[in-house]
């Protein structure tokens, strides 16, 4: 057929024919959610770390809340749609923001106040069922794990392995904070939302808000202080080295979206991006 795997974020041309899927679920969101679920296509990773206790998981979520628009702008890799450059770092994240069920995870109190928001949003119709829970983090439904979905798709095996190290690092990191008894940050919701826009609009290319300490601040030292917080955990895990040349290459060479655009301004040519997405996806 002439086609080549791609792993992007979000669709980078126009697609004209789309379909829902011709399953029950996938009508019955197509009736409720109308042309938001009618949207082109977008590819994310997320991210299973074990934490076996529910309530811990509750704890973890809550902690990880000022750390994850760090992770979120190191993941971007969607800065083009429809054959143009959004001028976001992920697009897909701005596609994304218009589902209800969507976006940084609220604080909870514990696993029965996480329970019973669910439940309220699903009678309130924003949910049909509890596996609409899209936010960045959440306890997964079927695995003894914090679930986080917050980043694109990644360009590389490597970008997606730093990824991995790095969300694993940061959950064992915050589940030691949350088992000795330390209380999450308590950032209000409207900070985190702009921190996360930041980030998706960003990349690592410009500033991100610092939610622990308030005001913007160059992407790269929020970066840098998130590596030296997780240090530890790199270290007990044997991936401090990996993580170091990974981080290393990505301030060189830029994010996904970074390198994306920078092959569209030489070339002017989105089938020279789409042929360098693709030899970037099947490497290694």
């Amino acid at each position: 057929a002439g086609a080549r795997l791609v792993a992007v974020g979000a669709t980078p041309m126009h697609e004209p024919h789309r379909t829902v899927p011709d399953k029950p679920r996938y009508h019955a969101m197509s009736r409720r959610y109308g042309p938001v679920a009618h949207d082109p296509a977008v590819c994310g990773c997320h991210v299973h770390v074990g934490v076996p206790d529910r309530e811990l998981a509750i704890q973890v979520c809550n902690h990880l809340r000022p750390w994850l628009p760090v992770v979120h702008a190191i993941a971007t890799n969607s800065p083009l749609h429809d054959g143009a450059d959004t001028g976001h770092a992920s697009w897909r994240s701005m596609q994304l923001e218009r589902w209800p069920s969507l976006g940084p995870t609220p604080y909870f109190a514990s696993a029965a106040d996480y329970d019973r928001t669910v439940e309220e949003l699903i009678a309130a119709g924003v949910m049909l069922d509890a596996a609409m829970v899209y936010w960045y983090a959440r306890p997964s439904a079927a695995y003894p794990t914090v679930e986080i979905r917050v980043g694109d798709v990644c360009p590389t095996v490597d970008d997606t392995v730093l990824v991995a190290a790095l969300l694993r690092a940061l959950v064992a990191t915050v589940l030691d904070e949350a088992r000795a008894g330390v209380p999450a940050s308590p950032v209000r919701d409207c900070l985190v939302s702009a921190a996360h826009w930041r980030a998706a609009h960003d990349g690592l290319d410009g500033t991100l808000i610092d939610l622990r300490r308030g005001g913007a601040r160059p992407a790269w030292e929020l970066v840098d202080e998130l590596f030296a917080t997780v240090s530890p955990a790199l270290v007990r895990h044997g991936d401090l080295g990996y993580v170091l040349d990974q981080v290393t290459r990505v301030r060189g060479e830029g994010t996904g979206a970074t390198r994306q655009r920078r092959i569209l301004d030489e070339t002017g040519d989105l089938r020279a991006v789409l042929a360098e997405l693709a030899a970037w996806t099947t490497a290694g």
